[in-house]
């Protein structure tokens, strides 16, 4: 049974990758861009639209040899409050995601961590994120055009606060994933991690590389690409909050206090009279925490 109270967390990721990908608009003549409103589509899809619509202008921020415009080169124009909006609501939500699933794990209706090595890793996570938080919405104030140096190094607090974040991220859920083996939505949540972290790293590479050299269409086609696999990467914060809202996950006191205990017996191990208390394992297994009912 769905617990609706602990469902709506999972709302923030869907909201923050709305708002990226997406600006909400109502066209009752297009049954194509009501379905695309339905999918939240639109922010980043409507700047470029917009770009191209407006017939592909040349922007004063660019480069005389390029034709394709920065995601910055939009905004910088007419739509700079689109864009420092959308930056705004895309960051905070994601941020709240991450609070959530802090809370959530400390309250038992997630996996909890099962030591201060994970919370350490957690926390700093939140810290990584807040930073690129400051990062994105400064960048999106401080336009290309009046403050070009203020907002290349804004981007760079950007890109490398979230990259960092999700390095900690998949450090936290790896070693969950040694305590709670059965749970696949760990696993699954860590691998789409760590591609974003590949991915956004090599996509950034290119980027960086391009920008100081004459393939500047280049580097803004990577921009691009960049702001789209982050949106995958904030829909990855879905699949880890929607376990929560399941009524079976909820761990009792009870099952606390065995996880305590074989967290203890795993770390330390005990010996009563001159055995190893085994903690959910048979003879000669090593000894690790019992079946949790959280993911």
């Amino acid at each position: 049974m769905i617990n609706l109270k602990y469902a709506s967390f999972s709302i923030l990721p869907l909201v923050s990758a709305g708002t990226w990908l997406g600006k909400h608009t109502h066209d009752h003549r297009s049954p194509c861009r009501a379905a695309l409103t339905l999918l939240g589509i639109g922010m980043l899809l409507a700047m470029f639209i917009v770009w191209e619509v407006q017939g592909s202008p040349h922007y004063v921020s660019m480069e005389s040899n390029q034709s394709i415009a920065y995601i910055s080169d939009i905004g910088a124009q007419g739509l700079q409050p689109l864009f420092i909006a959308g930056c705004c609501v895309t960051t905070i939500f994601l941020d709240l995601s991450f609070a959530a699933e802090r809370w959530l794990r400390h309250t038992g209706r997630l996996a909890r961590n099962m030591g201060m090595t994970e919370k350490i890793l957690s926390t700093l996570s939140i810290i990584f994120a807040v930073a690129g938080t400051f990062g994105l919405i400064l960048l999106s104030i401080f336009d290309t055009v009046s403050h070009p140096r203020l907002h290349d190094g804004f981007l760079l607090l950007f890109i490398a606060g979230y990259v960092l974040s999700a390095i900690f991220v998949c450090a936290e859920y790896q070693r969950l994933g040694v305590h709670f083996r059965q749970h696949r939505v760990l696993r699954a949540s860590f691998w789409m991690k760590l591609f974003f972290i590949i991915i956004e790293i090599i996509f950034t590479a290119v980027f960086v590389g391009t920008s100081f050299t004459t393939h500047k269409s280049i580097a803004a086609v990577f921009e691009w690409i960049i702001a789209v696999v982050f949106t995958f990467y904030v829909l990855t914060f879905f699949v880890d909050l929607l376990p929560a809202s399941q009524n079976h996950q909820k761990t009792t006191e009870l099952e606390m206090g065995h996880v305590d205990q074989a967290t203890a017996a795993y770390q330390n191990g005990h010996t009563t009279g001159g055995m190893r208390t085994h903690v959910g394992g048979a003879d000669g297994q090593q000894p690790r925490p019992p079946v949790s009912q959280n993911y």
